[in-house]
């Protein structure tokens, strides 16, 4: 699943790992905060209440602590959005899987068939990039080359073309769950 949610909305697989960057972060560092203060309570002699430096560092180390446990159920959030989308992509997923165990199972009928993991992702990319061609074929056409009148159509023609694919990518990027089910019933077939 995360190959095809990765080509098809990368803006997605980077934001979610980003977001898990950021929890290991927040998670090592609260851990680092716990270590500290522990070391320093058990180097503490006499009395605690006495100790600025340890009280200083315990109430750093709280405001630190919400700031990361706001940020750590901010992520969580995030992430259950990014993963409730991913899921759309879920039977594109299965029958990626599906390919995969056919492709691995091919050696059967001759030791020729033997296929790479690699092999099996371009078929998987090739498929995406079918679909995404499919449904914008104007990305693809390039203007014909000839005479003079031709070349500045085509210029033309290649800046209105660029205005679409910005277009074309904002929508891309607010995909209705309608497109989104249409898309990946395309990429199924």
């Amino acid at each position: 699943m995360a190959l095809v949610v990765k080509k098809e909305r990368p803006d997605l697989a980077s934001t979610k790992e980003q977001l898990i960057q950021d929890l290991n972060g927040y998670k090592i560092k609260l851990n680092q905060i716990q270590a500290s203060l522990l070391k320093q309570l058990a180097e503490q002699k006499g009395d605690i209440l006495d100790d600025i430096q340890l009280i200083e560092n315990l109430e750093d180390a709280k405001r630190v602590s919400v700031e990361t446990n706001e940020n750590v159920a901010k992520a969580t959030v995030i992430s259950a959005q990014i993963t409730e989308t991913s899921e759309q992509y879920r039977p594109a997923a299965n029958r990626g899987a599906l390919v995969f165990f056919l492709m691995n199972e091919l050696f059967k009928i001759h030791s020729f068939y033997r296929f790479s993991l690699d092999s099996f992702v371009i078929v998987v990319k090739r498929a995406i990039d079918i679909v995404a061609d499919r449904l914008n074929p104007k990305k693809n056409k390039a203007p014909k080359e000839g005479d003079e009148e031709n070349k500045e159509e085509g210029a033309e023609d290649e800046a209105a073309a660029e205005e679409e694919e910005e277009e074309e990518e904002e929508e891309e990027a607010e995909m209705t769950p309608r497109t989104l089910a249409k898309r990946v019933e395309m990429i199924l077939e």
